[in-house]
């Protein structure tokens, strides 16, 4: 299978992690639209007990108009998600989809993907 996320583990605690995302991602133009606690939910709904997990719903404005005059059926990809796990033993994974998948539905997206994948590539970059 072919990789569709981006990733960095960082040697840091979850909530502090979450943070730092969030202020990264603001940095490099996104606002977090939505919040998903993926452990509460799961424990809800399912009983079960996973690590500490949240999905950050993370929005470029911009790219997504840009991307969505293109072709208006990328919004079923919106917003970004940003994913941070902890990964035990004071670590934490933050995964993101890989903007550069949009490019094997439709090449014409090709300028759009390469500056989302840039700066969500900066933001992972600036957690080490």
């Amino acid at each position: 299978m072919t990789d569709f996320t981006l990733s960095a583990t960082v040697g840091a605690p979850f909530e502090a992690t979450v943070e730092r995302v969030r202020l990264l991602l603001a940095d490099a133009g996104f606002g977090v639209l939505t919040e998903i606690d993926l452990a509460a939910t799961l424990h809800a709904k399912l009983g079960v007990e996973v690590p500490a997990q949240v999905i950050l719903g993370a929005c470029r404005p911009q790219l997504a108009h840009q991307a969505m005059q293109i072709d208006p059926r990328v919004a079923a990809m919106l917003p970004c998600n940003v994913v941070v796990a902890d990964a035990g033993e004071g670590r934490t994974r933050v995964e993101v989809f890989d903007p550069e998948v949009m490019m094997g539905f439709s090449a014409d997206l090709a300028a759009v993907a390469d500056d989302a994948r840039a700066r969500l590539q900066g933001m992972l970059a600036a957690l080490a």
